[in-house]
């Protein structure tokens, strides 16, 4: 049975995965997503949203498909099973007003991206990129693909002390968009249009149908 291996640091995404019944084994590329954007936009010219996502969830897969062929021991999990493994790369930004946003560099921006957003709608992006690092003898396609999956989000109107305390807990710090909606977040989300996993960060709906390119049912890596 395949074994998917999360190339991404975020634990709502690994607590996503566990919740659909999938137990991820999960390995942090430590990309440089400036320089890749950087050299992305020096290729290919301006992006839009859902291309700037795509782009960095291929190098996080991309990443650590290189260390597995490498054999590199501190990008590769010691109990990944080597020849059955399918690697996910995701990445999520927020769009408001035009201007792309990924997490906050400090408590003084998240509080002043907060005043900014409140009582408006914004789009959340999360890119996904899959690739098929499974030997042949495990059905394995060498595939590489990837899609974006876009959710509208509409901003309640909250209070300077609701901006302060929710940004005091440090929650908004550590994920794109400097909120949540499956944490402390939550109450300040008055509603969304679209898939609510692809706010979470891992579209379950767009996984599957990624799965599907290469042969694989995600009730295949059930527990």
């Amino acid at each position: 049975m395949a074994t998917l291996l999360l190339a991404s640091a975020s634990p709502a995404r690994r607590a996503l995965l566990d919740a659909a019944g999938i137990d991820a084994l999960v390995s942090v590329s430590g990309v440089d997503e400036e320089a890749v954007l950087a050299d992305a936009r020096a290729r290919f010219g301006a992006m839009d949203p859902g291309d700037v996502v795509l782009v960095l969830a291929h190098a996080k897969a991309s990443a650590i498909a290189d260390a597995l062929a490498e054999d590199d021991p501190e990008l590769v999990p010691a109990e990944a099973p080597l020849g059955d493994l399918l690697i996910l790369g995701c990445d999520s930004m927020l769009e408001l007003d035009g201007e792309v946003v990924g997490k906050p560099a400090d408590a003084a921006e998240a509080r002043e991206r907060w005043r900014t957003m409140r009582g408006r709608t914004g789009v959340l992006h999360t890119g996904h990129w899959l690739i098929d690092a499974r030997d042949a003898r495990h059905g394995g396609t060498g595939g590489t693909l990837g899609a974006a999956s876009s959710t509208k989000v509409h901003f309640a109107s909250i209070t300077d002390a609701e901006i302060d305390a929710y940004v005091a807990s440090g929650e908004p710090l550590a994920v794109a968009g400097a909120f949540t909606i499956d944490g402390l977040g939550g109450p300040f989300i008055d509603g969304i249009d679209g898939d609510p996993h692809t706010v979470v960060g891992l579209s379950l709906p767009l996984l599957r149908e990624l799965l599907r390119e290469i042969g694989v049912g995600i009730t295949d890596l059930w527990r």
